[in-house]
């Protein structure tokens, strides 16, 4: 393959990530079929491969791939039609009878005249009748765009693990026929804890891309606020949508600073906040109030948010509240036990008290097999063994962290802090 066909490539995955929620979610609403939706854009996808190296690559690549996958169905209909013309008649018309003696004439409540085929999407892959980790998967698969492997890795399972989980999952959405709609207010309260959960992960993997050439994926993260952003109108007295709003609105406040000139990590100490985005500071100080009202405590999403909204107030990693994080991550911690919450707990507690009680966590943890194969354990721990003046030690850890790490931009800054 050559230079530019590497380059074709690379680009037209890159408009894949972006793109594939809307382009399927559009697609399951023309044909009624999820996996003939995925299939049809991955179709449209090959068409790009084919036709973009002659024509160039379109002003608006995800329209021309809708209207592609489009036309493929159009004609699948076709050859169908042409097949068995007079059984496809017949369905149709037992189809709208059914759903006319059904009373389906218009939509139950407010909730189903929304207009966004990617919240639907999302109502379709978190229903009940898929098992929890089903839904995670095939959510993240074709709402987030992350491909098995990145879903694998995300949870240190194997990727056939995933791969089943999606395969039965698409199997039990078209067995079942769940339609592709916005669930009336009831059923839409009934699946909030997992819509919001996915919203969370697809968030988190564009604030830090388990895998690939950027350490970000803003196109993710935009989507996963602009997602809880219409979840929190639709269920405006829910405390959890708004919580996780806010979690979300202060995490981004910060993205233009988290990377340089040249596109590198900078770390949150070296982060120059005055290129922190204030509005979104504000509009998140202002949903977790909006939580706090709603509620008697506060979950998970707003244990996380009161941290965000700590390191948002500050004037410098000096002026940060460290013990009151700790405290957070401590009531987080009893909430929703998790080695990811011990290890940010470890490194709040390395800034209230010191580098070495921070290393007796982490220690712990590393003793108890916590988090074996991911970077984060090795990472931190090169970082408290730096601050202790243990250097030697710390470079071995800074290595076998990069050794870990499937993102290429977080690599290279764990190994030129070995170097370092």
């Amino acid at each position: 393959m050559s230079s530019s066909e590497d380059d074709l490539r690379r680009q037209v995955d890159a408009i894949w990530r972006i793109e594939s929620a809307r382009v399927i979610a559009t697609m399951t609403r023309v044909v009624g079929d999820f996996s003939l939706a995925e299939d049809l854009a991955q179709d449209a996808v090959v068409d790009a491969l084919a036709q973009w190296p002659r024509d160039g690559v379109p002003p608006n690549p995800g329209a021309w791939l809708t209207t592609v996958a489009k036309r493929k169905a159009i004609d699948r209909r076709r050859r169908l039609q042409r097949l068995d013309d007079r059984h496809a008649v017949i369905a149709h018309s037992l189809t709208e009878q059914q759903r006319l003696d059904a009373g389906d004439v218009a939509p139950p409540s407010d909730v189903d005249a929304v207009d966004d085929d990617v919240l639907r999407l999302l109502c379709t892959a978190c229903h009940p009748v898929l098992p929890r980790e089903s839904q995670i998967a095939l959510t993240l698969r074709v709402v987030g765009g992350l491909t098995t492997e990145e879903i694998a890795r995300a949870f240190m399972v194997p990727v056939a693990t995933v791969q089943q989980r999606i395969v039965r999952a698409k199997k039990t959405i078209s067995a079942a026929d769940i339609p592709f709609e916005v669930p009336d207010r009831d059923e839409f309260a009934a699946r909030l804890g997992s819509i919001l959960h996915v919203i969370y992960l697809i968030f988190n993997e564009g604030y830090s891309a388990t895998s690939g050439d950027t350490w970000m994926r803003t196109d993710l993260a935009d989507e996963a606020i602009r997602l809880a952003r219409i979840v929190a109108a639709l269920v405006p007295q829910q405390q959890e949508p708004h919580a996780l709003l806010a979690l979300l609105e202060l995490q981004a406040s910060r993205f233009a600073a988290r990377l340089d000139a040249d596109g590198e990590p900078v770390m949150l100490a070296d982060q120059d906040r005055r290129r922190w985005d204030h509005q979104q500071i504000r509009r998140g100080t202002a949903a977790l109030a909006r939580a706090d009202q709603l509620g008697s405590g506060r979950g998970v999403y707003a244990l996380q948010a009161a941290i965000a909204q700590c390191h948002a107030v500050a004037g410098s990693t000096d002026d940060t509240d460290w013990e009151q994080i700790v405290d957070l991550y401590s009531a987080l911690g009893e909430l929703s036990p998790s080695p990811i919450i011990e290890v940010n707990r470890a490194v709040a507690m390395s800034m209230a008290r010191g580098p070495a009680a921070a290393l007796v966590v982490i220690d712990a943890l590393v003793d108890g097999g916590a988090l074996a194969g991911h970077p984060v354990l090795p990472s931190v721990r090169g970082e408290l063994l730096a601050r202790l003046g243990r250097h030697d030690e710390a470079r071995a850890e800074f290595v076998a962290a990069a050794g870990l790490t499937r993102n290429e931009q977080e690599k290279s800054m764990l190994l030129a802090k070995a170097e370092g």
